[in-house]
Formats: structure tokens, C-alpha cells, sequence
């Protein structure tokens, strides 16, 4: 994937969230995705924060939207790798994330949600 292609991924992406539509989200991921990320720790006990199969993935981010109705991203940046994309971006609460995904042909297979310190 070139640098071109990963920043029409991470408009696409982040429009997606922004707008809250889980379809549009989850137009992305592979049906057997396998994300992880250590929110999902928390908000699914027992989960260790692997999240495995595209319908659970979008059960725990529905469930996410609704704890965060304020839940917003903007895009700081986007870096491609052969097949993988990394999208670092700021959260609502003004928290640098990295979104790091790795696809299978047009479709995310993998992913991780890695968090920087809170805003002080």
C-alpha cells in the first residue's frame, strides 16, 4: 500500500467514525478480524483485550459508541506499510491514539488500538 492509498483508507476511516455509522465502519474488516486493544480489556471482562470475529468486534464498538456519544477523531497522521496502515489521531478527550491495522487484500485481518498518556 502506498502513502497515497493509506490517506483515502484514513479519510474513509475516520468520516466512518465521525458519522458513528457501524456499517460504514465496519465496511472495513474482514470477517474474521482479529483486533485488540486495551479498552476492550476493560469494557468486556474476561476478553484479556482480543476481540476475534468481525459481529463481535461490532458489538463491542456499538457498545463503545454508546459509552462515548461525543466519541470524535481527528486525523494527525498516516503511515503505510506494505500492508499495513497506521493512523495516529487525536480522540475526543484530546488523547493521541495509533490505530495499527494490517489488511488481507482490501480488508482489515488485524488490528491494534494503542494509547498515549491522557491530556493532563
Amino acid at each position: 500500500m502506498d502513502l497515497d492509498e493509506a490517506q483515502r483508507f484514513a479519510d474513509e476511516w475516520v468520516a466512518g467514525w465521525n458519522s458513528h455509522d457501524l456499517d460504514r465502519i465496519m465496511k472495513h474488516y474482514a470477517d474474521d478480524v482479529v483486533f485488540r486493544s486495551p479498552y476492550a480489556a476493560r469494557l468486556l471482562p474476561g476478553s484479556d483485550g482480543t476481540i476475534r470475529g468481525k459481529e463481535t468486534l461490532r458489538a463491542y464498538w456499538a457498545e463503545g459508541l454508546r459509552h462515548l456519544p461525543d466519541l470524535r477523531f481527528e486525523v494527525v497522521g498516516v503511515y503505510a506499510g506494505i500492508d499495513s496502515v497506521v493512523v495516529n489521531y487525536r480522540n475526543q478527550a484530546g488523547q493521541l491514539v495509533n490505530e495499527v491495522l494490517i489488511f488481507d487484500g482490501d480488508l482489515i485481518a488485524s488490528g491494534w488500538g494503542t494509547y498515549g498518556p491522557q491530556p493532563g
